[in-house]
């Protein structure tokens, strides 16, 4: 588990999220653009959900519990960073197609029956 530092609050989160996370909030960011995100907290910590606004004024550290960077699914990080851009902010959603976009159109179809 990484941890997301920002401005004085850290947040425990998985390596591959947080990596994913880098990526968008650095394009966002390099493009001054500024936006909410939010997740559901842990279970355990009796929180609901978190909710941030991303700005260059706040310092952002990401420290990973690996030392080998994880391998980026470009179509989670777009589906996420598309999120960005709308009025709710990126609200952090599962990976839950790990293929590429065509490649999960393809093997979402039917096969044929013969």
């Amino acid at each position: 588990m990484g941890r997301l530092h920002y401005g004085d609050s850290s947040f425990e989160m998985e390596d591959r999220l947080l990596a994913h996370l880098q990526l968008i909030i650095g394009a966002k960011l390099r493009r001054g653009e500024n936006f909410f995100m939010s997740w559901r907290a842990d279970e355990s910590s009796g929180l609901g959900r978190h909710a941030v606004w991303v700005d260059n004024g706040v310092p952002i550290h990401c420290q990973y519990d690996a030392a080998v960077p994880v391998e980026l699914n470009l179509a989670w990080a777009e589906r996420l960073a598309d999120l960005a851009s709308k009025g709710g902010g990126l609200i952090i959603q599962a990976e839950d197609v790990p293929l590429g976009i065509e490649e999960a159109d393809e093997s979402a179809q039917p096969q044929n029956a013969s």
